[in-house]
């Protein structure tokens, strides 16, 4: 049995305005979230919901996962970042060499993410969102790869990349050196066994495959809040 990938999920300051700015540039419709928050789900092949839930904890540091927005011409990519900067984005430096053709852009509660220049080969037949970009270790690659059970469709010089049969975007984790961790990551999976599946077994077997369980000190009812190999947080829902 494996996970499916349910929702990536944001802590937000102000769920509702961070929902409506990501349903506006990536044409998603809104929705309230039994989970908490409200929620928006996807109008193409991308198979899982994207989640907002109030928090006031502070950003620290450039978040460790973040979107790689595909466009078709370099006419569609202004035009993208064009709708993104209406919205309410801004342009950021991370360090991007001016002959890179990406467009690194914060979301108003500053969560980075890149709209790639037309021609990227790597992600050409992806849809809107490319990839969930992360930073992260070959093993936490391998993990997630078992844990969705997802094929690897990249394994080079310590840098993996898994994608669903299905379609719709990749995951890919760049490798070392890898960013110190600092606090709690504003954005987190949410995993689910399918219907009629074993929560607690699923919970067992991701920590054989080196996950651990994370005490939060609350009662979080119908989830459990791990860890994956490279400390970066989940959560096991129940099933759906």
């Amino acid at each position: 049995m494996t996970l499916h990938l349910h929702a990536l999920c944001f802590d937000a300051h102000d769920p509702l305005r961070l929902a409506h700015f990501w349903a506006g540039v990536l044409g998603w419709e809104t929705a309230d979230d039994s989970s908490d928050g409200i929620a928006i789900l996807p109008s193409d092949d991308t198979g899982f919901r994207i989640r907002f839930s109030a928090s006031q904890e502070q950003k620290a540091g450039q978040n460790p996962l973040h979107f790689d927005l595909t466009s078709a011409s370099l006419a569609d990519q202004r035009g993208v970042v064009a709708r993104a900067l209406g919205l309410g984005a801004r342009h950021i430096d991370i360090g991007q060499r001016p002959e890179e053709g990406h467009v690194v852009l914060a979301d108003p509660e500053g969560n980075e993410f890149c709209v790639i220049e037309p021609g990227n080969k790597f992600l050409a037949d992806c849809g809107f969102i490319g990839a969930l970009a992360c930073d992260g270790s070959q093993d936490v690659g391998y993990f997630w790869s078992r844990a969705l059970g997802w094929p690897l469709v990249w394994d080079q010089d310590q840098e993996t990349a898994i994608r669903s049969p299905h379609g719709g975007p990749k995951i890919t984790w760049g490798g070392p050196p890898l960013m110190p961790k600092t606090g709690k990551n504003r954005l987190h999976f949410d995993v689910a066994p399918p219907a009629h599946g074993d929560q607690r077994a699923e919970v067992d077997r991701l920590v054989a495959l080196g996950a651990t369980r994370i005490d939060t000190g609350q009662d979080d009812v119908g989830r459990v809040v791990m860890a994956d190999p490279d400390g970066n947080e989940f959560c096991v829902l129940t099933p759906r």
